[in-house]
């Protein structure tokens, strides 16, 4: 209807000499549309044994008219001015519509590719921000590298080494306190005393305290790990062999029960 009633304008603004020229242009087009209606419909349909054989004809047919159409040569509209003017200003309208949409599309994508920039101009500024923090810290640890050299890693850790020699010395001697006090050495009693506890006459004086046979125990698990077993002899107290068995400070040899080691307490 737009079209119409464009054309109707259009015509409305010709002259007569104009408009009947027009019309006789739109009647002779007619006519020949109507011919070429006509030998259409006569024209049998085309039946072919095969789809394939349907394919190659239309394939002749297309061919044929794109060389006809090849070897027409331009002409005219119309001889007449005004027409020609008329049906110019049409076409540019049409193109002026064509370029606005052209024009609205490319602002489009201007401003998605302006967005997108951004975007990415703000990923960059974060990745450099990221690179001057590592390389910050990069410069840090050569700095605290280069302050701690190996001298100073070597006083440290025989600083540290000296510091646990004498909290384990602390260690041995609170130990040895509480041995003595809860767990003495025996001591030559009154005979009365000892025929009432059936304890022998004779106490051996060589015998070591239970602090000193548990720092045997621990220097010859440290000292010779592969063989840790010391071999119990007279200084060795029974009870206190016997206890240590029992609490499970200390484990007896498979073969020879008179050697025994630290337990492993892990």
């Amino acid at each position: 209807m737009g079209e119409v009633r464009a054309g109707g304008e259009a015509a409305a603004q010709l002259s007569e000499a104009a408009q009947s020229e027009l019309l006789e242009l739109c009647e002779e087009q007619f006519a020949q549309l109507e011919k070429l209606q006509n030998e259409i419909i006569l024209c049998g349909p085309d039946i072919c044994a095969s789809p394939q054989e349907q394919s190659v004809n239309r394939l002749l047919a297309t061919d044929a008219e794109l060389k006809q159409w090849l070897s027409v040569q331009p002409s005219l509209l119309a001889a007449n001015s005004e027409i020609l003017l008329e049906a110019g200003k049409d076409e540019m309208l049409k193109l002026c519509s064509d370029l606005e949409m052209v024009v609205s599309c490319c602002e489009a994508k201007r401003d998605k590719l302006r967005e997108t920039k951004e975007l990415e101009h703000k990923w960059l500024e974060e990745k450099k921000q990221v690179l001057l923090a590592a390389n910050d810290h990069i410069e840090r640890l050569r700095v605290e590298k280069e302050k701690y050299s190996e001298q100073n890693v070597f006083l440290d850790t025989k600083a540290k080494i000296k510091k646990m020699t004498v909290y384990q010395e602390k260690l041995m001697e609170s130990l040895g306190d509480i041995l003595e006090k809860h767990a003495p050495l025996p001591q030559d009693e009154s005979s009365a005393s000892r025929k009432k506890k059936n304890i022998p006459q004779e106490i051996n004086e060589d015998l070591i305290s239970l602090s000193e046979i548990l720092e045997v125990l621990m220097n010859k698990v440290i000292n010779t790990p592969h063989d840790p077993y010391i071999t119990l002899d007279h200084t060795f107290w029974p009870p206190y062999v016997e206890m240590l068995l029992r609490y499970g400070i200390a484990a007896r040899h498979k073969e020879n029960n008179f050697k025994i080691r630290l337990e492993t307490f892990f």
